[in-house]
This record gives structure tokens, sequence and C-alpha cells, in this order.
């Protein structure tokens, strides 16, 4: 329903408040109409605590339901912003307009009128919590979101509504990042490519690669000139043009950018308008989730991306190839924020349990001597030879040792660690597995975050703090002791999972659902009401 429909409707149960306030009561009717309103109010209020404490605090007074002044323009732009949740990608008929709309209508006593009032504060709060951090909680969709959302106090809202001009207050509730604004034009641009039928036809093969032609060929042609990836041509080979709009495809979409379009890069191209739009949506959703200050300079890991970033005042100043967790249930990396304290130049790897029960004890129990680069410690920090050891005696429950390796150039975190402290222990690190940066798809780790270029990661990060970050990174690197770089000023990191993302130009970048987090993200949204639109404005 339009702006426009929602005021006319409005004026419907206007004529019905006036009437009962309109002063042909004597005094003493007035009280009692008063007091029916309050404790109506207060009846109804019971059963939400925030609620309840607001209008305690307010002796129980009205901040919808007058017919005239601030009430009027709070309910006006309450059914306005109901009305322009869809825009944000928001389940519009969850929070009720129709329903408030005949409650409104039919509120011809003080009674009805305080009930009213209740049910207008339960769903602007429903609404502006959705608005500002998110319609659904992460943790209930997937267990590896362990992100903790900047939720505000509930009360908060109500105050701040009754001090605030309502619609300021309105625009001020989403996302005010580049990043949110970028995101909400895409969801226009894809809801018109609905609406112009998409991206047309798919292609009807396997692979193409340059030098072939055909009606497979003038197929990929015409979906990648739907997508704007090529001007219009009646040519029907795989030309240096298509190979270059495929290419450009491909680096929006994290593949490999060799101009062939194989099984993989056919996959993308064949994905329909609906997918992105829906990814887009998702993308919106998630950066509710993280509405808050990200740091004037904070690291980001995009797991999608394989990528992390150092980002300072809004710019990405370093960027590298990034190895994330397998696909394996626990090995997925987790999403979550948390601040970088300090680096470790030649760490010890110290095994985590898991790794250690369920890996290398099976190999030590069929020998010895297996991954004979590890060396095994008692609880009391002593090291213990193997040959004192029968591994056929312990269970991954009962098995007493921890199990390091010593700092070397083999060792699994490679030469340096970057630490955040959390209790999933994830970190970034170094890796001596650098073939694994060349590869398309880079999920491979038991959770952290391997990075391609650790070092020059590293003299970024000690730039703000020294002269000569390279001379002193490699200072103590050739010590080839374990050594505890602190940071004089905390990075926030923020580990996230997105799918479709922009550039600084606005560009939307797609990449695959790895882990199947935004599918599940995107049937919770739809399971709540949010709906795909397409449009021809």
């Amino acid at each position: 329903m339009s702006v426009a429909a929602f005021s006319g409707r409005i004026q419907a149960y206007v004529f019905a408040f006036v009437f009962a306030l309109s002063g042909v009561f004597g005094p003493g009717e007035v009280r009692a109409e008063v007091t029916a309103f309050k404790q109506a109010v207060a009846e109804a209020a019971a059963r939400d605590k925030d609620i309840a404490a607001f209008y305690k605090a307010t002796g129980y007074e009205p901040i919808w339901t007058q017919t005239f002044g601030k009430d009027a323009q709070r309910r006006r732009a309450l059914f306005r912003a109901m009305d322009e949740a869809q825009l944000h990608g928001l389940p519009a008929e969850r929070f009720g307009a129709k329903a408030l709309m005949a409650q409104l209508r039919a509120a011809n006593s003080p009674r009805a009128r305080g009930l009213a009032e209740v049910a207008l504060s339960r769903a602007f709060l429903d609404l502006a919590q959705a608005m500002q951090t998110g319609a659904l909680v992460p943790k209930r969709i997937d267990e590896g979101i362990v992100r903790k959302v900047p939720y505000r106090d509930r009360g908060s809202y109500l105050s701040t509504l009754v001090q605030s001009n309502p619609n300021g207050f309105f625009r001020a509730l989403p996302p005010r990042t580049p990043e949110y604004a970028r995101l909400l034009k895409a969801k226009l641009a894809y809801e018109k490519r609905l609406g112009a039928g998409g991206f047309g036809a798919t292609v009807p093969s396997k692979s193409l690669k340059p030098g072939q032609s055909g009606a497979a060929v003038v197929a990929l042609r015409d979906r990648l000139v739907r997508m704007g990836y090529l001007r219009r041509s009646a040519s029907p080979s795989y030309d240096g043009a298509l190979q270059e709009a495929v290419q450009r495809f491909q680096a929006d979409h994290g593949l490999t950018t060799d101009g062939i379009a194989g099984a993989g890069t056919l996959a993308e191209i064949n994905t329909s308008a609906e997918e992105r739009l829906k990814a887009i949506i998702v993308a919106l959703e998630r950066e509710r989730w993280v509405n808050s200050d990200r740091g004037k300079r904070h690291v980001l890991v995009n797991i999608t991306d394989f990528s992390a970033r150092i980002v300072d005042d809004g710019k990405v100043t370093f960027q590298t190839r990034s190895v994330v967790g397998a696909n394996d249930s626990d090995r997925r990396t987790p999403e979550f924020s948390d601040v970088m304290e300090f680096m470790v130049i030649n760490p010890t790897w110290n095994v985590p349990r898991s790794i250690a029960t369920k890996e290398y004890l099976p190999m030590m129990q069929n020998n010895a001597n297996a991954a004979s680069h590890l060396e095994l410690y008692d609880s009391r920090g002593r090291k213990v030879a193997r040959s004192n050891i029968n591994f056929a005696n312990y269970t991954a429950r009962s098995f007493p040792y921890a199990i390091k390796q010593p700092p070397s150039r083999r060792n699994a975190l490679g030469l340096v660690k970057f630490m955040f402290p959390n209790k999933y222990n994830i970190y970034l690190h170094d890796t001596p597995a650098k073939n694994l940066f060349s590869r398309e798809t880079r999920a491979y780790s038991h959770g952290c975050v391997r990075l391609n270029d650790p070092f020059d990661f590293a003299y970024a990060l000690l730039a703000k703090q020294s002269r000569d970050p390279k001379g002193q990174f490699h200072r103590i690197l050739d010590t080839g002791k374990e050594t505890v770089v602190t940071l004089e000023k905390e990075v926030p990191v923020h580990i996230i999972y997105r799918t479709a993302f922009t550039d600084a130009k606005g560009k939307v970048h797609f990449r695959r659902d790895i882990y199947g987090r935004d599918a599940k993200i995107w049937r919770a949204l739809a399971k709540e009401g949010v709906v795909l639109r397409a449009s021809r404005g």
C-alpha cells in the first residue's frame, strides 16, 4: 500500500477520537475517561517490560493516539516507515499496519484507545529494531554466525522518539554506511531487471571457449548483453570482445579471469536475477547486524571472497588473498568481530586439542614417530619423548599430552600470526602451504584465516607505530625466537560473510555461498514475509 493510501486511512479513525475527546463530558466523566485509558495502557503494557517501564515513567500519557500535534506526526511517520520497510528488504507485513489501522478505526472508547496505544508502541519497537539491527537473530540461523549484534536498549527507542522529529528519527535508524546505501541502489536496480525480464535465456552448454561459434555462444553473448557486460552484436562467434566480457564477469564474481566460460563460470552466468536479488537483500540484513562504528582503521575479512583487507578512513589501503575454513561442520570459519591486540613473530603452534586427538593421536597410534615435526608436553609443561609413551593406552578423551610445533619455516602457522584473542581460537596467520592461494576456491583450513602476504600485512600494521616497520619485523624474524609485538593501538577485526557486496563505484560483486549460510538467511527472511518484487519504474 502506498504512503498516500496509508495517510488517507489514518484520517478514518480521527473522527472517533475527536468525538470522544471533544469536551462534551463533565469533569468527572473526563477523569473517568483518562483513568480508563491509562488503566488500559498499563494492562496492555504489562506483557512487555520495556514498554511498561516507559509508560510508567511518563505517567501513562499517550504518544500515538491523540488526534493532533506530535502524536499525529508520529503516527504518520510510523505508518510511512512501515510502508517503506520493503524498500530495505524487510518483511513489511510483519509489522501489522493493516491490523493497526483497523484497531485504530474501531477505537471509540478510552479502553480501546489505550489498547491501540500500546499496540502501536509494540509495532514501533519491532520495526525500529528491525530497521536498525535486523529482522532476524543471527545465532538462530546458523551456528557459525556468532556475531554479537549491537542491539540498542528497546526502551531508548521510545524515549528518543518522543524527543525527536519523527521523520528524522526513522531516517536515522538504518545503517548510514556507504555500503548500505549502495546495496539499496543495487536492490532497486535488480528489481528493475526483474521487471524487464531478468537476464533472459540461460546458456545451454557445459563449457565454451574462444574460437567456438553456434547457438550456445549466441546465448552466452545475449545473456552478457542483458547483464551489461557487452554491447549488442549479431556475431555468432566467441571473439575477443566476448572473451573480454567473460573476463569482466569473472572478475566481478571472484572467478579465475581466463576468459573461458567453463563449468564454474557458466554456473554463475546462468544464476538468475532473482537469486542475485536474494543475495542483495541478505546483504542488507547482514549490514544491519553490524550497524555500529567499525573503527577508523579496521581489518575486514570476507569469508566468501577469500580476502583480507585493511581499511583506513573508509578506503582499502591493503588487500591480500586468504584461505578460510573448509566446508566441514567443525572447520567452517565463524563470523564475528573482535580486536587485534598483537602479532607473534616466529610463533609456536599449539595444536588445538580437537586436531590433536582427532588427527594426530590416531596417526601416532599407528606409528609412534608419525608427524615427527611435532613435540609432546605433559601437564607440567615438560617435553616428553615419544619412546616413553604408549599411544595405544589413550582415547581422545583420556589423551593427557599437549602437542606443539616449534617455530620454523615449516610451522603450520608460518612465520607470523595476528592475534585477536577469542573463545573460537580463530586468528590470521602465515602458512607454508602457498600453493592454495592460486586456487579459485580457497576453503581448506581448520577455521583460521591464512594470508597470502602476511609479511606485507605485518608491515602495514606496524607502519602506524614504527619508522621502519619492515626493518623492525625482519630484525625480530631473524632471531628465530618466538616474539610478541604489541600493537600500540588495537585494530578492530571483522570477519564477515557476504555473497553480495559493492565497490566504491557502486558496482555489485557476487560470490558463491560456500557454507550455505546465505541460503538459510533468505529462507528465514522469506518465512518472515520478505518477498522479491519486480519493478518497471
